[in-house]
């Protein structure tokens, strides 16, 4: 049962409660702490995603679920929430990305082009008749030389991580993150700290077959995702690491 003073104000999303807050935004952020657990993390090197898929059944094709994408050549973005929403706002990127190789002959900023889908998400909470996204992205991508890492949020809020996670393990990331990230590993040491992370997310229950790795690399200036073979190697290189019980 709804507590007397929030009954009403979040029916719609242009109705602000008593204590200033918009609950159908606030819903749609509990959409999103109940997606995927996704880490993304800067590195000397470049940008690490990596994405837990969660296969939910033995009988799912691993490689039917999707959550790190490529937008341009240069940037790719991780995935929790609403899985229907975050194509939505990827195609959009991807417009948007390729509406400014055309105007300026020259590929988009990784921050302008995730102010513009914050842009974006916003209006979705400023009119009726419509919802917010119930999805949260992980923007990474390489501007000037520099590896540069985005969270966007379903108000439309942008923030600049060295390393963050969204989705349901996001307090035990961070608290891995907190402890032992720096900005001097190479791509290797930030994988496998990526994976410890959503090891600890997910309680100790990884799989390969529903991990994805995604990397864009300062001295090639591309993003790319790579292989299960690749992917495989990282997971088990971390299992040899952790102590057997």
């Amino acid at each position: 049962m709804q507590p007397q003073y929030q009954m009403g104000y979040d029916r719609a999303i242009t109705v602000f409660s008593p204590d200033g807050r918009l609950y159908q935004v606030e819903y749609a952020r509990e959409a999103v702490k109940r997606g995927t657990t996704a880490v993304g993390l800067k590195c000397s090197e470049g940008v690490v995603l990596i994405v837990d898929k969660r296969v939910t059944s033995r009988l799912l094709e691993p490689a039917s679920i999707e959550k790190i994408f490529k937008i341009d050549t240069h940037i790719g973005v991780a995935s929790s929430g609403l899985v229907g929403d975050a194509r939505s706002l990827v195609d959009r990127a991807r417009v948007e990305a390729q509406i400014n190789r055309v105007s300026y002959n020259e590929s988009i900023d990784v921050e302008t082009l995730a102010k513009k889908l914050c842009d974006h998400m916003q209006i979705y909470t400023q009119f009726g008749g419509a919802r917010p996204y119930g999805t949260a992205l992980l923007i990474a991508g390489i501007s000037d030389g520099e590896g540069r890492l985005f969270e966007t949020d379903p108000s439309g809020t942008l923030l600049e991580y060295r390393a963050t996670g969204i989705g349901t393990g996001r307090p035990a990331v961070m608290q891995v993150f907190e402890e032992e990230y720096r900005e001097d590993a190479d791509f290797s040491e930030a994988i496998s700290l990526g994976i410890k992370a959503l090891h600890a997310a997910t309680e100790g229950k990884l799989d390969v077959s529903a991990i994805e790795i995604g990397v864009v690399s300062i001295e090639k200036g591309e993003f790319r995702k790579m292989e299960r073979d690749e992917v495989q190697t990282y997971v088990e290189k971390f299992d040899e690491s952790v102590p057997s019980e």
